[in-house]
């Protein structure tokens, strides 16, 4: 359950939050709704967001509901805790796709009485835990999994399964790319591909002239 309130008001320490869950699971969009009503109630907030996600706007966090906040992207980690000095509120999103450092980060904002919103990934597209996200929440005081609409059993969803054929850890997208499943059906779809790959070896190995002796 997820609680703003402390009860010892004169504690000068801050916290972390962390949303996570698979693509289309509402994970931005749950940040911004935080951060905003963070920012009606005149709280000092800035949002931060990796420099590499370009995918809708350069500044803007925004949501696959086209909500928006501004933001400021930065290239690494410790780029936030230079830029973070003055706020009440921080706000993070795409986590997953910064360096080990921003779990240090997160706990020394934290330690000042900050209060760290973080959004991001929990897994990967080959359903492996992402980058920094298991250490944040690990040291995170309240963790909030939210999940999408699997497309294929209309059960919930915690996978993002990649429909494009990359195998680079980032890759950037949208429908065209990505589609959340249920762990059935990302189970069934991860051996369908392994099943594609052995045929494909198996025609290549086929095909090769044999050594005439």
């Amino acid at each position: 359950m997820f609680l703003e309130n402390t009860v010892n008001h004169k504690e000068q320490f801050g916290w972390i939050e962390v949303i996570c869950g698979s693509m289309f699971s509402g994970k931005t969009e749950e940040l911004i709704r935080r951060l905003k009503r963070a920012q009606f109630a005149k709280q000092r907030v800035e949002i931060f967001k990796p420099a590499v996600d370009v995918r809708y706007d350069d500044e803007m966090v925004v949501s696959h509901d086209s909500n928006e906040i501004r933001s400021t992207p930065v290239p690494a980690a410790a780029n936030i805790r230079i830029l973070a000095d003055g706020c009440d509120v921080i706000g993070i999103d795409e986590a997953q796709f910064f360096d080990d450092e921003i779990v240090a980060v997160c706990n020394d904002l934290a330690n000042q009485g900050i209060r760290v919103i973080c959004a991001g990934l929990d897994m990967d597209f080959k359903g492996n835990p992402f980058g920094p996200m298991p250490a944040l929440m690990a040291t995170a005081e309240y963790v909030t999994k939210v999940h999408a609409v699997c497309t294929r059993t209309g059960n919930l969803a915690n996978y993002s399964f990649r429909k494009a054929k990359s195998d680079d850890l980032v890759l950037l997208g949208e429908n065209d790319e990505y589609e959340p499943l249920s762990r059935a059906a990302f189970y069934k779809a991860m051996l369908k591909e392994k099943i594609k790959d052995i045929e494909v070896d198996s025609e290549e190995v086929a095909s090769k002239p044999k050594d005439r002796k």
